[in-house]
């Protein structure tokens, strides 16, 4: 299982590579809302300072030793660029290594 917030991370690089690669394109796209849906696996720490944590389950993941819940979530997230008022734009060009 990988933290929700880590799959959200590599989101925001990816996107990120997209936009710096469109700086150089001549077609661009604007880039709209991003709807994300994953199943996570819920979990709880218990302590003084007890914690949930949101697990996305990777497919064919187990949790057979693991005690949680799992349910389907649907994230849209609003992609902006920091100080800028106007939409990213994305390449369609794959970077190196990537194909």
């Amino acid at each position: 299982m990988i933290e929700l917030s880590t799959v959200i991370q590599q989101l925001r690089r990816e996107l990120g590579a997209a936009v710096d690669a469109a700086a150089s394109e001549r077609l661009r796209f604007e880039l709209g809302p991003i709807e994300l849906e994953v199943t996570v696996a819920v979990t709880e720490e218990g302590g003084a300072q007890g914690k949930v944590k949101f697990w996305v389950v990777e497919l064919g993941g187990d949790l057979k030793d693991t005690h949680a819940t799992t349910q389907r979530i649907k994230l849209t997230l609003q992609p902006t660029v920091a100080g800028s008022s106007e939409p990213p734009h994305v390449s369609g060009t794959a970077g190196a290594g990537e194909r």
